[in-house]
Formats: C-alpha cells, sequence, structure tokens
C-alpha cells in the first residue's frame, strides 16, 4: 500500500510538472492563455484528466499489482496553447511540445540527484526506505512519462516535433491522423509494441541510478 501511494504521488505530481512546463515555455513565447485560465498552478487538481490522470493509471496499476508485469502511464487535461498568439507559431508550438517530456527528464535527474546525496549524509547508516522508493519510482516514472510523450503518435508531444519536420504537404497529411491517435495507442498497448520503448525507459533508468550511485561511492 505504502508503494502504490507512492507511485500515485510521484505521478501526480510528474504530470503536474509536465503540463505546467508546457504553460510556461507558451507564455515564454507570448501565448499566455494558460496563464490566464490558471493552468500554471502547482494545484493538482486543476490538471485532472479523469480518463487519464485517475482512471487509467489505477487500472493499469492493479494490473500490474496482479501480474507483475504491464506498463503505467497516464495523462493530464492539456494546457490550452494558441499557436496564433505564438511569435513564430510553428517553432515555437514545437519548444511548447518538447517542453513537457523534457522536465520529466530534468525531473528524473533532481531524483536521481538524490542519491548520491544521501550517500554522502547517512553514510554508514544507509539510506532510508523510504528516500530509496523515491528516488527509484522518481527516476523510472519520469523517464517512462517523457519517453512514452516523445513518441510521434498524435496527440503525443513527439508527433508536434515530427509534424514540423516534415516537409509541408507531408506534414498536413500527418496531422490529419490525430483522429485516430488514442486508437494507434491502444493497438500498440494491444499489440506489446510499446514494451519497446518502456524497456528502452528501464535501461536508461537503470543506467542513470547506476551512475549516481557510482558518483556518491566517489564522494562518500
Amino acid at each position: 500500500m505504502f508503494e502504490l501511494l507512492l507511485i500515485i504521488a510521484i505521478l501526480l505530481f510528474s504530470i503536474m510538472v509536465h503540463e505546467c512546463a508546457h504553460g510556461l515555455v507558451a507564455l515564454l513565447f507570448g501565448d499566455d492563455t494558460a496563464k490566464r485560465q490558471g493552468r500554471l498552478s502547482l494545484n493538482i487538481v486543476r490538471h485532472i484528466d479523469p480518463m487519464g490522470t485517475i482512471i487509467l493509471p489505477l487500472i493499469l496499476l492493479s494490473f500490474h499489482l496482479m501480474t507483475g508485469s504491464g506498463i503505467i502511464f497516464g495523462w493530464a487535461k492539456p494546457v490550452p496553447v494558441r499557436p496564433s498568439k505564438l511569435r513564430n507559431p510553428a517553432r515555437d508550438y514545437t519548444l511548447v511540445s518538447l517542453a513537457g517530456p523534457l522536465s520529466n527528464m530534468l525531473l528524473a535527474f533532481a531524483f536521481a540527484l538524490m542519491l548520491p546525496l544521501s550517500m554522502m549524509i547517512f553514510k554508514e547508516h544507509g539510506i532510508p526506505f523510504f528516500i530509496a522508493r523515491c528516488v527509484f519510482f522518481g527516476v523510472k516514472i519520469n523517464i517512462i512519462l517523457g519517453m512514452f510523450n516523445l513518441l510521434p503518435v498524435p496527440p503525443l508531444d513527439g508527433s508536434h516535433v515530427l509534424a514540423y519536420l516534415l516537409p509541408y504537404p507531408l506534414s498536413l497529411r500527418y496531422q490529419r491522423m490525430a483522429r485516430y491517435g488514442m486508437l494507434i495507442i491502444l493497438i500498440l498497448m494491444l499489440t506489446d509494441a510499446l514494451k519497446y520503448p518502456f524497456l528502452l525507459a528501464d535501461y536508461v533508468s537503470g543506467a542513470l541510478l547506476s551512475w549516481m550511485y557510482s558518483v556518491g561511492s566517489f564522494l562518500g
């Protein structure tokens, strides 16, 4: 139960930071829509999407606890962005899209930094269990969120990046796929194709934690 509550807390916090990052970068480039609608807030209630933030993560988490396998992810209510208000709509909207996954990668690094810091503080007493689990879940959840959102499947953030990079005619045709985005994600889940980016996320998480452990051992 403790780990379940910790996973939920870190997931909600990470999703909230992800959405706030979109809004902050949009504001930086001239679109204050998210600010005016109160979405640049650390109040999780303002970011909750009933299906993506509560129902789906709980279903996936329950399945994972019962079977020991499966993936866990979710999403929040998208931050409103009006590309027409951005100074350079195509380029700036791409940077707004990248801000969310980048914020998760930075959060993963921040959680990982807790490992060498804890090793230096507690030394021979060992890292407290709570901190150790925060580090593990904080790194893993944020790398999964970051990498999942970078997939080039509409409406995920990676699709906006690919749309910007494609030649204009191809970009228009690609963006029309957005209506089938959730269906594509569901098919990828049912065919187990999503396991590959999640396996990569597991590898990156392990490598980052291993590196931070080496740093802590060296400094300690």
